[in-house]
């Protein structure tokens, strides 16, 4: 894949933010691993730190094998956002949506300004949702023969939705699970209490934050993708981007094929489909059941049928899609291994490592630096532990347990190791994979421009968490 610039663009001006944007970008294209390799370096890095801390080998092999398919269900679930979202883009009236969308930039670099707007919007409603129209947004705009965009900036600014808020919308896993007390386990309770919607992401301090985050993060896409003069297009990198939803349906050619090009199934189908959607979103709260991950691929998939109208069409945008999900099936069993050998092998004294480096963290704070130190931990544990409600899961014992006896807003504690979550995905390539998949690039293509925003990102929201942590006041845990 070719990847560097085209040699007649090299002497066009440059920026600051291009110029850091382009070095990242040029070390990472020489220097960043596969993703399939930085996952297995980092199960070594952990291993090294699990036996400096006196884990046994044996704990941390029983670990890594019961771990490696505890993100199964995971997996799938992000194997059929990938899948799924071809399917809707290989279908007529979401080319022609999408087509439309891509009209309204009129540069280079505001159409990768939209890009990272529209995705960090979308990212408030359902992360899912922000991956894949990322990608076919970006697709579509790579097919503008008008524009010479970057299609490595606008790879990056379609994963903004991931990096920078999507963990202060409304799919937040650790907000949902605290404001439904059918959800919370019943060890964290007692700690916790139930935690409304209103004291988290609808704070005032947290929809501050989204606001900041949201304006510094299009800014940054915008003043570091690189000009007309210095950008690398999708064809220049081998990319076809120029037939996407356009498959031809031929004609039966013979009596057994019927069926693959008649609508009749898919309409059965879809009507058993959106009928058993709308009694879900009937008998439960309609922002939890949208957020629900299976819910949502269900519904993206009868759309994607719908939209496709022929099982034959539908099979063959499905057929496609498979390849582009290799590295996330390959890959996340890894991160689940991580993720045990972090959280369930023992030390010499029994607690695992994770529990080790909170403790650490919550003794050397008060509560005026413990928002923000813990923001640090729960940003470095996020880099090899990328799950949202699984990890808060883990974590919420001891970290809320420190609030209550520090006095730390408990809402706010949750939005805190909510903003710290996404830090870490800015450069994990856990969650880029679907991305990147449906792009077709690799990670080091994009995580030049993704280290940019984390460098602004990183400091920005730890010292929000601080400062906006000291406007609020401690309750304790309202029980049901």
């Amino acid at each position: 894949m070719k990847t560097s610039v085209p040699e007649h663009n090299r002497t066009a001006p440059i920026g600051r933010l291009e110029s850091l944007a382009a070095a990242v970008t040029n070390w990472a294209e020489r220097w960043f691993p596969d993703s399939y390799i930085f996952a297995v370096l980092a199960v070594v890095i952990v291993t090294g730190g699990c036996l400096l801390a006196g884990v046994t080998p044996k704990a941390i092999a029983s670990a890594f094998g019961e771990g490696y398919w505890s993100l199964i269900t995971f997996t799938m679930q992000m194997a059929v956002v990938v899948i799924s979202g071809y399917v809707v883009a290989s279908s007529p009236p979401a080319g022609k949506l999408i087509d439309g969308l891509a009209k309204i930039p009129k540069s280079e670099k505001g159409a990768v300004a939209y890009i990272a707007l529209f995705t960090i919007i979308a990212s408030l409603f359902n992360w899912a949702f922000s991956l894949v129209f990322g990608g076919l947004y970006v697709r579509a705009l790579a097919r503008r023969t008008d524009l010479r965009m970057d299609y490595r900036a606008a790879g990056a600014a379609g994963y903004l939705g991931l990096g920078a808020t999507w963990a202060l919308g409304l799919s937040s896993s650790a907000a949902q699970l605290q404001a439904n007390v059918e959800s919370i386990p019943k060890s964290l309770l007692p700690i916790t209490g139930v935690i409304p919607f209103r004291e988290t992401i609808f704070l005032p301090q947290s929809l501050v934050m989204i606001v900041v985050l949201t304006v510094v993060s299009v800014a940054i896409a915008y003043w570091s993708a690189p000009g007309k003069e210095r950008s690398v297009t999708a064809s220049e990198m081998g990319i076809d981007v120029m037939n996407d939803g356009h498959d031809i349906v031929e004609k039966p050619q013979k009596p057994s094929e019927w069926l693959e090009y008649s609508p009749l199934l898919t309409i059965f189908i879809v009507i058993l489909g959106f009928w058993w959607l709308a009694e879900e979103l009937l008998q439960k709260d309609l922002i939890l059941a949208i957020s629900n991950l299976n819910t949502y691929n269900f519904l993206f998939l009868m759309l994607g049928m719908l939209l496709t109208w022929r099982p034959k069409r539908f099979l063959h945008s499905v057929s496609r899609a498979v390849p582009s999900v290799a590295g996330i099936l390959i890959q996340f069993p890894i991160y689940g291994s991580i993720a045990y050998i972090l959280t369930k092998a023992p030390s010499a004294d029994g607690q695992p490592i994770s529990h080790h480096i909170s403790d650490f963290f919550v003794s050397i704070s008060t509560r005026d630096t413990y928002s923000a130190l813990m923001g640090i931990y729960s940003a470095v544990l996020g880099f090899f532990i990328p799950s949202g409600g699984g990890k808060w899961i883990i974590e919420a014992p001891y970290l809320m347990q420190a609030s209550n006896e520090l006095k730390v807003h408990l809402g706010w504690t949750v939005m805190v190791y909510n903003a710290a979550e996404a830090l870490p995905n800015l450069i994990n390539p856990f969650f880029m994979m679907a991305l990147i998949g449906v792009l077709g690039l690799k990670a080091r293509d994009i995580v030049g421009y993704t280290v940019t925003q984390l460098i602004v990102h990183a400091p920005l929201v730890i010292f929000m968490l601080w400062a906006l942590g000291e406007t609020l006041a401690y309750h304790p845990p309202v029980m049901p």
